[in-house]
């Protein structure tokens, strides 16, 4: 019998199988599961390793707790500006949404609370998407000063359309549970409380359907998708690494961890 992928070697992202489904859950519960380095790393390698373990056909991913994710974590982005720490990379940005897109197994997202930045991105760009009600999604990169640089300017205008999503990534505002639902930016909205049972019965439902069917639907559907993201994500990625260089991003992050509002110059 084959042996499944180790993910023990994951301290930001928390493997666990039920039967021949797999559940990522995003790990970083200090901090509501935003992303620093740590997680941004394993997050450009864990959808490679869920492809090739032989023990799974379908994948949920979660987060820890009762988030998401927060996005990105901005005490990372103050140590890259202030101390020379490595910041946010342009290569495993690309290797994120790449490996997310080409993954072909279904993968199912499961929302609670809080999907923001790079965490919206990762939920938006899953196969179906399940959201408890507490749950809120938002690009809010332009309020750090930056670009929506690493996926959402592909993923909301394919779901929302391009006038809704324009808005609400020059806004950053974010977009409550029963209002996503209704505008067609997820599939489902469940109480928090029937969550869990929902994902895990439609979880199991695809893994006892005819697996190599649904896998390769799934792989025809996002052809444009992934032709769409070829053609966006390194210009995107691109304008978002020029935007954190900007006296304007310093100023925002500064703002948020000082819990003021920024003053921005455009600088």
């Amino acid at each position: 019998m084959a042996e499944g992928v180790d993910f023990s070697g994951y301290k930001r992202i928390k493997a666990s199988r039920k039967g021949r489904v797999l559940t990522l859950a995003l790990s970083n519960p200090a901090l509501m599961n935003a992303v620093d380095g740590e997680m941004h790393r394993e997050l450009s390698r864990i959808f490679l390793d869920a492809a090739d373990d032989p023990l799974s056909d379908v994948i949920v991913l979660t987060g820890e707790g009762n988030a998401f994710s927060a996005g990105g974590d901005l005490n990372w982005m103050k140590r890259g500006f202030e101390n020379g720490e490595k910041g946010p990379d342009a290569a495993e940005a690309k290797r994120i949404v790449f490996s997310l897109l080409d993954l072909e197994k279904p993968i199912i997202a499961k929302v609670r609370g809080p999907a923001v930045g790079l965490g919206a991105t990762l939920a938006l760009m899953c196969d179906v998407i399940f959201a408890g009600s507490s749950a809120r999604f938002a690009d809010p990169h332009v309020r750090a000063g930056i670009v929506a640089g690493d996926g959402g300017a592909i993923i909301w205008p394919q779901l929302v359309g391009y006038a809704r999503a324009k808005e609400y990534l020059m806004t950053g505002d974010p977009v409550p549970a029963a209002e996503a639902e209704r505008i067609g930016l997820v599939n489902h909205v469940v109480s928090d409380d029937e969550l869990d049972q929902r994902v895990e019965a439609f979880a199991e439902r695809l893994a006892g359907g005819a697996i190599q069917a649904i896998k390769y639907s799934k792989v025809s559907v996002n052809i444009g998708l992934k032709q769409l993201a070829h053609s966006i994500l390194d210009t995107s990625i691109g304008y978002e690494m020029l935007t954190f260089t900007t006296e304007d991003h310093k100023e925002a992050v500064h703002a948020f961890l000082e819990k003021r509002k920024p003053v921005f110059t455009g600088r």
